[in-house]
């Protein structure tokens, strides 16, 4: 794909007298996936030549010649009338043999000061900051219909879990809320890493420089780089940018795929928490009253695929020596497939959030089973009987003992039966063994009651404002 040397249907001579085994053709052409940089190579192609001209390196004439040569390049590819050839490689020497049948001679002055290792960089650190662009959009939506459903579900309650199992009640909205929080972290993880990217490898050449007199700073305000990078070596072998991004969205992957596996549970018929639309679940074969949460599934499925890209492409890189090394053509099927599988991730997540209807009556039920509120309970007799919270503990576990061997709930024990357990034990401990009743007290900050949720609602919508409009 790039590099400094290949046939390139006669685009690039010099030593090389022979063809191209087929073999070798099929293995070092890149055409087939690169071409998906074709508008990042204009960009950058059209940003190089302004810059020569503007340095008295390449004439007026040629400079427009080109630049109207790429335009017309960039509107054939966009109505789909270009033509691709494997001969050629990439996307790179591609449109660069297809400028040179539109302007003639002229085209070869583009090439200038600059070798397919920083063109090829350029292109594709421009792809990436792109693909953080979308990602980071497609995040804030999901935060904000996930901050939409926890706004409607502040008073619906439903069971905390450890292990799997019914521990506290809870918020529905600040249950929804937790998700909030760790995709507002992939979005800064996005953000700081797009911060990162944002320099220019454009003028480092093959690998040192250039003895022609360009201006890189010129060319990164052009491309909306906060500028250049400072080491020629470095601009044209680095992938962090890459790496990066793919990390942030293996993370953001495994929490989407968290809350997956938890709209799969929900929906069971063992839980029976949410229902979600025919526009995202499927139907059985076999199975006529079956509908499987088939988007939830495969979000969590594709979260391996993405970790893959991120694998692979670390893999690639492991043991490479500076500078350019051919394994380097490895690096763009995984970010793109990473990127792809990631945003329709993202993009089902949103609908199926925004689609989701909870049962509140059946969330309500199950918050209040397996005396979920034995902490309540515990806290009250430190509290208000002034134990020692250990001591509490034990009398608590005794009460819930004594209810199992009623077979009723904690509020249903009697105060007589509560007391034959601890004579100090009085009324006011009907007061907290309720499931709103524990939600609601739980205002501590961070805390489930639902004004706490309230306010991390109006939070969180102000924080995606202000991301939004920076």
């Amino acid at each position: 794909m790039h590099g400094e040397a290949g046939n390139n249907g006669g685009l690039i001579r010099g030593r090389f007298g022979e063809g191209m085994a087929e073999v070798m053709e099929q293995i070092n052409a890149s055409i087939g996936f690169d071409r998906r940089m074709a508008m990042q190579d204009i960009d950058g192609s059209i940003a190089h030549v302004t810059m020569l001209c503007e340095q008295d390196i390449v004439s007026t004439t040629d400079a427009e010649a080109i630049k109207e040569g790429l335009e017309t390049i960039r509107g054939e590819i966009s109505a789909g009338e270009f033509t691709y050839s494997v001969a050629l490689e990439d996307i790179h020497m591609n449109i660069e043999s297809r400028l040179g049948e539109l302007i003639g001679a002229a085209s070869g002055r583009l090439h200038t000061a600059r070798s397919r290792n920083d063109q090829v960089a350029t292109s594709f650190r421009l792809w990436v900051r792109d693909a953080h662009d979308r990602a980071l959009q497609l995040v804030e939506q999901l935060i904000l219909v996930l901050v939409e459903q926890a706004e409607q579900n502040t008073a619906t309650f439903m069971p905390g879990y450890t292990h799997l199992q019914s521990a506290q009640p809870v918020s529905f909205g600040h249950h929804l809320m937790a998700y909030v929080e760790m995709f507002g972290r992939d979005h800064g993880r996005l953000r700081d890493s797009r911060l990162r990217l944002n320099e220019s490898p454009l003028g480092a050449a093959a690998l040192a420089g250039t003895s022609f007199p360009i201006d890189r700073e010129r060319t990164a305000q052009l491309l909306g780089f906060s500028g250049p990078m400072h080491n020629s070596l470095d601009a044209v072998s680095d992938r962090d940018f890459a790496v990066e991004y793919l990390s942030a969205a293996s993370l953001c992957m495994t929490h989407l795929s968290r809350l997956a596996e938890e709209i799969v549970l929900w929906m069971s018929p063992q839980y029976n928490f949410i229902e979600l639309s025919d526009a995202w679940t499927t139907g059985s074969s076999i199975m006529p009253q079956k509908r499987n949460p088939d988007a939830a599934e495969l979000v969590r499925g594709k979260t391996g695929r993405v970790h893959g890209s991120l694998f692979g492409l670390l893999t690639v890189m492991k043991a490479l020596p500076l500078t350019f090394s051919k394994d380097m053509q490895e690096d763009k099927e995984r970010t793109f497939d990473g990127a792809d599988t990631f945003e329709l991730c993202l993009k089902a997540m949103i609908g199926m959030i925004g689609d989701m209807k909870p049962r509140a009556a059946e969330m309500g039920a199950a918050a209040g089973a397996a005396h979920a509120t034995a902490t309540d309970l515990a806290d009250w007799l430190t509290r208000e009987l002034d134990m020692p919270f250990r001591e509490a503990h034990h009398i608590t576990g005794r009460l819930v003992r004594l209810a199992d061997e009623h077979a009723c709930t904690l509020a249903e024990l009697s105060l007589v039966d509560m007391r034959e357990v601890d004579a100090r034990i009085n009324e006011g401990v009907f007061s907290v063994l309720g499931v709103e009743e524990s939600v609601t007290s739980r205002r501590s900050l961070g805390g489930t009651s639902p004004e706490c949720v309230a306010r991390e609602v109006e939070a969180w919508r102000s924080r995606v404002r202000a991301a939004s409009s920076q």
